[in-house]
């Protein structure tokens, strides 16, 4: 009978020999030597891989050939003191399978590959040291979001993918329609049509309704047109004036056709909503949830923090440290461009008032001037949508947060509850109330102030890893143009 099988991660912090153990995974390395074969194993469970020794007697006449790079491999044997350096445990076998074979052509080898090539080769990437650690990070991140908002009362909450509105007024949608685009595959493949095998013809009930097909016809599959969302904030704001304190976590989508290392035409998206939060409230959240996030990575990620410290920005690790120190300075947009303009500093774009602050203007303030994070509020309205709360002087209750290297982490306002100015502002800006009319319910019955922000998810793995291009950190990245699988 076999042993369970047991992750490598768990094998290397065993506190004691084990005298039989059974692990798999996907051979890194093979060193053949007299007597011997090492075997550098790794499961993806962490960064470490484990080395197996593997007996002459177990290769066979043909020296198990079909243990090389990339093959997936069961070994069952006893853990041991290594005799090398640099690690604690190897795994003396006694029994050795190969489960998936690899071949000469395998394109991952052990050496370092530039970022352009694994991109080329992003279904096999994860299984390299940098990218796995990537992804790892971005599993104890997600886990992180989900534990720091239910410490505080808020409720996940899941807002439409499919939507028939545009939260951001910028027009970047992604329009949905029925049926498959010609070009596309099915992973039906040539399966006969009908209802599938184990289900029953659709009955009369489940049938659309009398005149659907007129509206399919007339405004598509929904009756009018609908795009993949760009925010789930809207939704958002109606359930957090019933609910209290709600977040939303999931993808959201932008047809802008930019390949710039910043952006991505679907990215996950961190947006919680509060009743009775006003904008410091909003401030004070952001700062927190970032700095929980930061405290998490390094508290239980350090391993794989450690590979991004040494090999892709060195002195990561302390200045994510640093991040947790605080608090983080606050300024108006005023005093932003009042800073930027006496800084002599040569910008691209000149700073000034009624212009929004582009990327140079951000990471000027955050890493030169305030050498840190920096919130900056109150923007001009004519530079914000319709939702935010208005203030004196022509501003929003608006704020973002600056970051190193990053820029623009976090988007947020109070949201604008009352409902004459609300209504005012949509007038002034072009907006159909009619198009938004349960929206305005939300004000018209029950309003209360309430304030919310939005947070890339990518952009915050970019912060942790000091990797600077977006499709680093998102497996399968979809941008203009590149839409392998």
């Amino acid at each position: 009978m076999k042993p369970p099988h047991t992750l490598i991660s768990a094998l290397l912090k065993s506190a004691s020999p084990i005298s039989r153990a059974l692990v798999r995974g996907w051979v890194r390395t093979r060193r053949d030597a007299k007597g011997f074969s090492f075997v550098e194993l790794n499961d993806g469970s962490c960064l470490a891989s484990l080395q197996i020794i593997v007996p002459e007697g177990l290769l066979g006449a043909d020296g198990h050939k079909d243990i090389t790079t990339g093959a997936s491999l069961e070994a069952e044997g006893e853990l041991a003191p290594s005799q090398g350096k640099g690690q604690k445990w190897e795994l003396v076998a006694f029994r050795v399978a190969v489960l998936g074979p690899s071949g000469p052509e395998y394109p991952l080898q052990k050496k370092r590959h530039s970022d352009e090539f694994l991109r080329e080769k992003a279904h096999l990437r994860a299984r390299t040291n940098k990218f796995g650690a990537v992804f790892r990070l971005r599993s104890l991140c997600s886990y992180a979001v989900h534990a720091f908002f239910r410490e505080r009362g808020f409720h996940y909450v899941h807002t439409p993918i499919i939507t028939g509105n545009d939260c951001e007024g910028a027009g970047e949608l992604f329009s949905v329609t029925a049926g498959r685009p010609e070009g596309t595959a099915s992973c039906l493949g040539n399966r006969p049509s009908g209802p599938p095998p184990g289900h029953s013809q659709p009955t009369a009930d489940d049938k659309a309704p009398p005149g659907a097909q007129e509206g399919l016809s007339k405004g598509g599959f929904f009756g009018r047109p609908a795009a993949l969302t760009v925010s789930g904030q809207l939704e958002a704001e109606l359930l957090a004036l019933a609910l209290g304190r709600v977040y939303t976590f999931g993808p959201t989508f932008r047809a802008e056709n930019s390949n710039t290392p910043r952006h991505a035409a679907e990215f996950w998206m961190i947006e919680p909503e509060a009743a009775f939060f006003d904008l410091e409230d909003d401030m004070d959240l952001a700062e927190d949830f970032v700095k929980s996030v930061v405290a998490r990575a390094l508290d239980e990620g350090g391993e794989d923090l450690g590979l991004f410290d040494r090999f892709v920005e060195p002195g990561l690790v302390s200045r994510l440290e640093a991040l947790l120190g605080g608090p983080w300075a606050r300024i108006t947009y005023r005093e932003a461009v009042d800073i930027l303009a006496a800084s002599g500093a040569k910008f691209d774009y000149r700073p000034e008032y009624g212009a929004d602050l582009q990327t140079e203007h951000e990471r000027y303030l955050c890493e030169v001037h305030f050498k840190g994070p920096v919130f900056v509020s109150l923007y001009p309205a004519a530079i914000k949508p319709f939702y935010m709360r208005q203030e004196a002087g022509g501003t929003v209750g608006a704020m973002d947060l600056l970051v190193p290297r990053v820029g623009e982490l976090v988007g947020g306002s109070q949201r604008e509850e009352r409902l004459p100015l609300l209504l005012a502002r949509m007038e002034e800006l072009g907006l159909d109330p009619a198009a938004y009319w349960w929206y305005l319910d939300s004000r018209r019955w029950g309003g209360a102030p309430h304030a919310g922000f939005g947070l890339g998810f990518e952009r915050l793995l970019m912060l942790l890893t000091g990797v600077t291009n977006i499709r680093d950190v998102i497996p399968f990245p979809r941008t203009p143009g590149s839409l392998e699988f």
